[in-house]
C-alpha cells in the first residue's frame, strides 16, 4: 500500500489512517468541544454535515477557511458544520468568539485523534491534522471528499458546496 502524503512546509508529509471516499459509510468519531466534553458524529446524524478540517486556528489559511464555512453556514439553517482540528478547544473557542463565528462547531482531535485516524487526516509526523473537507448526506453516506495536496491552500469550497446544495435540494 503506497503512503498518502502532502505538503507541509515545502515538504511532504505522511497522512496516517484509512483514506476515506465518497460513497463509504461516514465512521463514528469522539472529538471534544470547547466545554472539554466528548461530541460525536453520531450527535448530529440526520443532517447534512460539512466537516471542515485543518491543522492550526492559528494560521491565516485556516482562519480563513473558518471564515468561510461559517459565512456559507448563515445561509443553510439545515447543515451541520463541524471545524476540527487537533488545536486545544481553548484556542479554538478564543478565535470564533474573537471572529463572532457561531455557526461553526469547533471540535478538537487532540486527546486521541481518532478522527484523524479514521478519516486518514492525520499528519503523522507532525500530529496534526491535514486540510480538507468532508460532506456527509443525511444518511450517514460521505458524498465528497478533499485532501488538500499544499497545506497552504485552502480548500476548494465551491465544489464542496455544490454537494450540499444538491443534497438539499434533495431534501
Amino acid at each position: 500500500m503506497k503512503n498518502r502524503t502532502v505538503i507541509f512546509g515545502g515538504k511532504p508529509v505522511t497522512l496516517a489512517g484509512k483514506e476515506i471516499k465518497s460513497g463509504d459509510k461516514a465512521p463514528d468519531f469522539t472529538v471534544v468541544n470547547s466545554g472539554l466534553k466528548p461530541v460525536k458524529l453520531s450527535d448530529y446524524s440526520g443532517n447534512v454535515i460539512i466537516i471542515a478540517v485543518y491543522p492550526s486556528i492559528d494560521t491565516g489559511v485556516c482562519q480563513a477557511q473558518n471564515r468561510r464555512f461559517n459565512a456559507e453556514a448563515t445561509k443553510m439553517e439545515d447543515v451541520v458544520v463541524l471545524s476540527i482540528s487537533c488545536d486545544l478547544p481553548f484556542a479554538q473557542r478564543r478565535f470564533c468568539a474573537a471572529e463572532g463565528l457561531s455557526k461553526v462547531i469547533a471540535l478538537s482531535d487532540h486527546l486521541n485523534v481518532e478522527f484523524g485516524i479514521k478519516y486518514g487526516f492525520l499528519m503523522e509526523e507532525l500530529r496534526l491534522l491535514a486540510r480538507g473537507t468532508v460532506v456527509i448526506d443525511t444518511a450517514g453516506i460521505v458524498r465528497y471528499v478533499e485532501y488538500v495536496a499544499e497545506i497552504i491552500q485552502e480548500p476548494n469550497y465551491d465544489a464542496a458546496l455544490k454537494i450540499v446544495k444538491d443534497l438539499r435540494a434533495s431534501l
